[in-house]
C-alpha cells in the first residue's frame, strides 16, 4: 500500500512541472557554432576542389564511414591544384559518428562539418552522400571544374596564399595559421 502511494506521489509531483518537451518539426532549436553536422567538401575561390584524394580522411575515421579514390589531374582535366583529386568521395552517415577526426586529418581543410543535423531516411542507400551532394556550392564567379587553375600557376600559390589570406577559402572556417617564410630567390 505504502509501495503504490510512493509512486502516485512522484506521478502527482511531475503532472505540474514544467513539460521541457521541444515541437521539434514545427520548432528547430539553433545548433552551437561548434556543432558536429553533415560534412562539407569545401572549394577554392575559382571553383576548383580542396580535396586532393590524399585519403587520409578514410584512414582517421574509426567507424569506417568514408570512401576516397584518388585519381590523377591532367593539363586538360584538372578538378584541383594538386597532382591529385577524389574522383569518387563517398560518405556513409549510417556508419558515422560525427567524431569530426576526418576533419582533423584534412592537410587541405578540404573537409569540414556544417550544422546541418536533419540526415535521417527510411533507405540505408539514401544515408551514403556522394561527392556531388557533399561539395560546396558554386558561388558567383567560380568556374565549375575541370579547369586551368585561375589563383596561380603552382598548386603552392592556392594553399601557401590561403594561409597569408585567412578566410579566403569558400565554406570553411578562417585559416589562423601564419604564412611560413618565402625562400630567397
Amino acid at each position: 500500500m505504502f509501495a503504490s502511494m510512493k509512486g502516485f506521489a512522484v506521478t502527482f509531483g511531475h503532472m505540474f512541472k514544467r513539460r521541457v518537451t521541444v515541437k521539434y518539426p514545427e520548432v528547430m532549436k539553433p545548433t552551437e557554432p561548434r556543432y558536429h553536422g553533415r560534412h562539407l567538401l569545401n572549394r577554392h575561390p575559382d571553383g576548383l576542389e580542396k580535396c586532393i584524394g590524399c585519403e587520409l580522411c578514410a584512414w582517421a575515421c574509426p567507424a569506417d564511414a568514408i570512401y576516397v579514390e584518388g585519381a590523377d589531374n591532367t593539363p586538360e582535366r584538372r578538378f584541383s591544384p594538386g597532382e591529385r583529386y577524389a574522383a569518387v568521395y563517398q560518405i556513409n552517415y549510417a556508419r558515422c559518428i560525427f567524431c569530426g577526426l576526418c576533419i582533423e586529418a584534412c592537410p587541405t581543410r578540404s573537409l569540414t562539418m556544417t550544422n546541418e543535423y536533419e540526415l535521417a531516411s527510411d533507405s540505408r542507400a539514401d544515408l551514403i552522400y556522394t561527392k556531388e551532394q557533399l561539395l560546396a556550392p558554386l558561388l558567383e564567379g567560380m568556374e565549375a571544374p575541370p579547369h586551368p587553375m585561375r589563383l596561380g600557376e603552382t598548386d603552392i600559390d592556392y594553399y601557401v596564399d590561403a594561409l597569408a589570406n585567412p578566410g579566403t577559402s569558400v565554406g570553411a572556417e578562417r585559416l589562423d595559421s601564419p604564412r611560413p617564410p618565402k625562400e630567397a630567390a
